[in-house]
Formats: structure tokens, C-alpha cells, sequence
């Protein structure tokens, strides 16, 4: 209630859309940040006659798609939220893209809650916007004083949320936000700035238009009840005729997108034997999908040099934005920037620094996005940095994620195939990249699939079956050399996809190999390939060993080779497991 007009100046007076193409491309944007306001949104849409009222009343119910939380599943929702304090992230990545890459003239709304104004991520996206100057942005901040269980830290101090918003550079202005002349007026100004974005700090009351339950703690998320005919006598007594306000026409000028599938123009031409880092080769592939497709964008968290994204930004340096150390930010700006499939955003930073921005990761999933992750300096085996830097928990993280495909490469030629299967793919994509450099064991032209496994050496006399990737897969290959000289021959696999993992391609190649299945991993034990593996293995009833080689203590600085012997899965330690297996 406490945003009511807030809504109704928007959808009557302000906002430019199509009850008959809510995501039309030219469509101005709104997106509630306080998702639990979303029967207020709902109610919005119905009243400007997306849907009847019949369907209103549907809210909540298991066979409606209006649910708590607005989530894509309805045709005019962008983003789910819900999740505080990630609005403003995904509305300045639709902002970017209409400023920047598109060129055209719809503008983004944002309605946040003063509580959830506290979250980091709310900052970060307020510094974003300012700093590439998104005057085509307008964040609502709803100053309600309540929280959910007390008042909210500021509680009506305009003054110091006007203060603390106006420095990160936006136009600021202090509304009373139950006026409608005070909205208009705010908004008309805020159409007028140019080269910052505009905020309004709008000072309202939770419960407006009841005098039982405005302004007062304990009503958050519950139903009226026995008040409700009370209250909607108290709000219909105050309610006045006025004629109907003809709404803004769109500005048919986004440009028109032609979705087809996404393939290299040129042939890739990588040497058998040489030595190349699949973060290298994770450059290179994003420069082959610019080359290929104008609605590639790519997204870096200050790390392109390490990433080699950096080479995307040499090339298309229109299509590239920095996101400095902010990666909350960074994955909502890339999920509002693929946002009504206009770009196809790759982002990208050290693996472990995605493990910080795993909220709004998860909410990209229940959003359907088609949100394309690379995570590089995987595993102890980026030597001297240290623990703080080693990705080791990321497998078991993503994996969990709903849709998303784990895309695992242990050379260049399979690191590029990862970039180019993941523009293709539908939903949300994690390429895991190493730091050191691996030998190039794929032909140019290597076929790869989604869930599609590759045996990289076998024969018939193989007694264990070795599932490594990255960097342990070169562990496995010289393992494989080594054996071979002591009189005993393993099958070694590259699951290439960690997620799916070829279920079938597991059980063949482990049957084959009399039941005996070795994973080595740089990753932590829980959560990772070896229990991936195990959790195919269950229910075979010819497995005899499994065993899983991977990091299973906190690691420490030091030379690659050395840690990767230290913490169990070098190749010296492949050996050994085998023929301990196979003793």
C-alpha cells in the first residue's frame, strides 16, 4: 500500500508499453525490486487490462503463475525478485543495453525498498550507474519506515538517504511519495537529465489509507482479513472520478532481433602438442562469437587481463563492460542485459569470486536467463596465490543450480567449443578455465556436445577407468604413460560437461574396465566430479572400487606441480591409486 501511487503514475501516466506485447523491445522497463510488493504490480497490470480481475484473484494459488514473488513465468516480468537488493543491478543492464548497444529510447524504473537499501548490492549497482552515466535510469527508492520485524535504520531521515544516494552522482529528489502531483513532477524532471541517472526518495507510510494498519509493525506479508471491508471503505470514501489520461506511445526503435543459431566463422588452428591455458583459449573463442554474432556482450570484474577477456575488449570494445570489483552487480547487470534475449552476456572473474555472487546467481536461474559464466584460477593448481584465490568449491555450487550447464575443458580446442555450445544454450552456462597451460589433445575440428563424454586413450587390456578434467586430466594422461611402462593400462576419460554428466558413456567405459573407477579433481572432495561420478555409479551392480582423488584439507601458496603432488592429485598419485586398485 505504501507504494500505490508510486505504481499508478507509472503505469497511467509514465510508462510506455503494450498490453498486447508486454516485452515488446521498445517497451520501457520496470522492475520491482521489492518483490513482495508484487500484489501491488499485479494489481497494476490488471487495472491498466492485461488480465481480468478473475485472474487477480488467483494470487498465491498452485495452478496460477501469479505467485508470491513476480517470476518470469508471467509474459510481463523481466526478472524474478524477491531476493532483496538486486533490482537495481538487473535495471542498470537493461539500461546499459538501451543506452550503449541498442541506441534506443525506452528507459528502466525501479522500485526498491528502503530496507533493502542496505544490501551491498544495491550500491554497487548505484555506483555503476552513475559512473557510465545512465540517464536512462530511474531508481524509486519506497522510504516506508518499516522493516519486517522493526523499523528500518533511517526510518524517515530524507535527508541522509537524499545525501548518501546523491554522492554515488544520481539526480536526487525527495517526493512525497503519496502525492501524485509530487511523482509527476519528479519523473518529468528526471526525463530532462542527462548524463546521470535520476533517483527518487519517496517518503510513504506501509499501510497508507488504513487508519488501523498504516504506519504500524506486524502487518508485513499478512493478510487484512476481517479489517479488509473496512479498509476498502476508508480508501473508497477518499477515491474521486477523473478522466482517463491517455498513455505514452512506444517509441518503436529498438532494433529488431533475428535469433538463429551461433557459429565460428573461422576455423579454429591451435597445434596438437602445444602448450596453451584454457583461460587463453577462453579469450580467443569470445573474439570468434563477436565476430559471429553483434549481440555478444562480455563482462569483467576487473580481472580481463587474468580472464584473457581483455582480448573480446581489444576487438569490440563497444560490447564490453567493466564491472570493477563488484561481482553481485556484475552477474545482475549480465542478467539485465540478456533480458528479452537482446545481448548474449558473458561474464567473467576468478572462479571463487562468483561463489560471492551466488544469491543473485540463483535468482538468474528461477529468471530462465540466458546467463553465460567463465570462472578461471581453478583449483590449487594456480600455485603461489593462495587458498583466498583457488577456486575449490564451485563444482558442488553450480551444480546445484537448476538448468545451468558445467562446462569443465582441458584444452584450447575444447575451451572454445565450450564458448560457442554456451551462446547457444537456453539457459545459464559455467566454463570453469585453468590457470596453467595444458597440452592441446583435440583436432580444430573436434566435434563437442553438451553431456557427450570424450575417451581420450583405451584400449582392451584397460583395468581402470580415470575420469579427470582440466588440469587433472593431464594429471591422468601422464599417469596413463607411466602405467603403461609398469605393465598396466587404465581408460582415461574427459567428461567435458560436469553438468550433465554423460551418465551412460560412465557406465559403459566403467564396466568395461571391470568395475574399477578412479576421478582425480581440483576441487574439494564434497560436491564435486567424484561425487557426481558416484551418484552414477549407485546403483551399477558391478562396480567393485571407486575411488575419488581431490583436495581434502585447505591448501596452501606454492609451485603448481608441487601442490598438485601435496594435496593428492598429480599424476604420481594417479599411479599409485591404481595399482593399489588393481593390486
Amino acid at each position: 500500500m505504501s507504494a500505490a501511487e508510486i505504481l499508478s503514475v507509472l503505469f497511467f501516466n509514465e510508462m510506455r508499453y503494450s498490453n498486447d506485447y508486454p516485452r515488446h523491445p521498445s517497451s520501457d522497463r520496470f522492475i520491482l525490486s521489492k518483490g513482495h510488493a508484487a500484489p501491488g504490480l499485479y494489481s497494476a497490470w490488471c487495472a491498466a487490462g492485461l488480465f481480468d480481475k478473475d485472474k487477480l484473484m488467483t494470487l498465491r494459488k498452485i495452478d496460477s503463475d501469479l505467485e508470491g514473488h513476480p517470476t518470469p513465468r508471467l509474459n510481463f516480468i523481466d526478472a524474478a525478485t524477491g531476493s532483496l537488493g538486486q533490482g537495481l543491478s538487473v535495471g542498470a543492464g537493461m539500461a546499459y543495453v538501451g543506452k550503449y548497444i541498442e541506441h534506443a529510447s525506452y528507459r528502466t524504473y525501479c522500485l526498491i525498498g528502503d530496507g533493502e537499501s542496505a544490501e551491498g548490492s544495491i550500491w554497487e549497482a548505484l555506483s555503476f550507474a552513475s559512473h557510465y552515466k545512465l540517464d536512462n535510469l530511474v531508481a524509486i527508492f519506497d522510504i516506508n519506515r518499516l522493516g519486517q520485524s522493526e523499523e528500518a535504520p533511517l526510518q524517515h531521515n530524507m535527508d541522509t538517504y537524499r545525501k548518501r544516494v546523491e554522492a554515488f552522482g544520481f539526480h536526487t529528489m525527495v517526493v512525497d511519495g503519496h502525492s501524485v502531483e509530487e511523482i509527476l513532477k519528479a519523473l518529468s524532471e528526471a526525463q530532462s537529465v542527462k548524463n546521470k541517472p535520476s533517483a527518487l526518495i519517496c517518503k510513504t507510510f506501509k499501510g497508507q489509507g488504513s487508519s488501523d494498519v498504516a504506519d504500524k509493525l506486524d502487518f508485513h506479508g499478512k493478510a487484512l482479513n476481517n479489517l479488509s471491508e473496512k479498509i476498502f471503505g476508508e480508501i473508497k470514501a477518499r477515491m474521486h472520478g477523473a478522466a482517463a489520461q491517455p498513455r505514452p506511445k512506444i517509441k518503436d526503435d529498438a532494433p529488431e532481433l533475428v535469433q538463429k543459431p551461433i557459429a565460428f566463422k573461422t576455423p579454429l588452428e591451435y597445434k596438437l602438442g602445444a602448450s596453451i591455458a584454457s583461460r587463453v583459449a577462453y579469450g580467443d573463442a569470445l573474439v570468434k562469437l563477436g565476430e559471429a554474432c553483434d549481440r555478444i556482450v562480455v563482462l569483467d570484474a576487473d580481472t580481463k587481463n587474468s580472464t584473457f577477456a581483455l582480448k573480446f575488449k581489444n576487438v569490440f570494445p563497444d560490447r564490453f563492460i567493466e564491472c570493477f570489483i563488484a561481482e553481485q552487480n556484475m552477474v545482475g547487470v549480465s542478467l539485465g542485459c540478456g533480458a528479452r534475449n537482446r545481448t548474449i552476456p558473458f561474464c567473467s572473474t576468478f572462479a571463487t569470486f562468483f561463489t560471492r555472487a551466488m544469491d543473485q546467481i540463483r535468482m538468474a536461474a528461477v529468471s530462465q536467463s540466458q546467463l553465460n559464466m567463465a570462472g578461471s584460477h581453478c583449483g590449487v593448481s594456480i600455485g603461489e596465490d593462495g587458498p583466498s584465490q583457488m577456486a575449490l568449491e564451485d563444482i558442488a555450487a553450480f551444480r546445484a543450480i537448476p538448468n545451468l550447464v558445467y562446462f569443465y575443458p582441458s584444452d584450447a580446442v575444447s575451451a572454445c567449443r565450450a564458448v560457442e555450445l554456451a551462446a547457444n544454450y537456453k539457459y545459464m552456462t559455467f566454463i570453469r578455465t585453468s590457470r596453467p597451460a595444458t597440452t592441446v589433445i583435440y583436432a580444430n575440428d573436434e566435434v563437442f556436445e553438451i553431456g557427450k563424454a570424450k575417451i581420450v586413450k583405451t584400449s582392451a587390456e584397460d583395468k581402470v577407468l580415470v575420469i579427470g578434467a582440466g588440469i587433472t586430466l593431464d594429471s591422468a594422461m601422464k599417469a596413463h604413460s607411466s602405467l603403461l611402462e609398469k605393465g598396466t593400462s587404465v581408460r582415461v576419460m574427459d567428461p567435458f560437461t560436469i553438468k550433465p554428466l554423460d551418465k551412460e558413456a560412465v557406465l559403459k567405459h566403467a564396466k568395461e574396465c571391470g568395475g574399477r573407477v578412479i576421478t582425480v579433481e581440483d576441487h574439494y572432495a564434497e560436491g564435486g566430479i567424484g561425487e557426481a561420478v558416484a551418484g552414477v555409479l549407485s546403483n551399477a551392480d558391478f562396480i567393485t572400487k571407486h575411488k575419488i582423488l581431490a583436495v581434502r584439507e585447505i591448501p596452501r601458496s606454492g609451485p603448481s606441480a608441487v601442490l598438485l603432488d601435496m594435496f593428492g592429485i598429480s599424476a604420481n598419485k594417479v599411479v599409485d591409486a591404481v595399482l593399489d586398485m588393481v593390486e
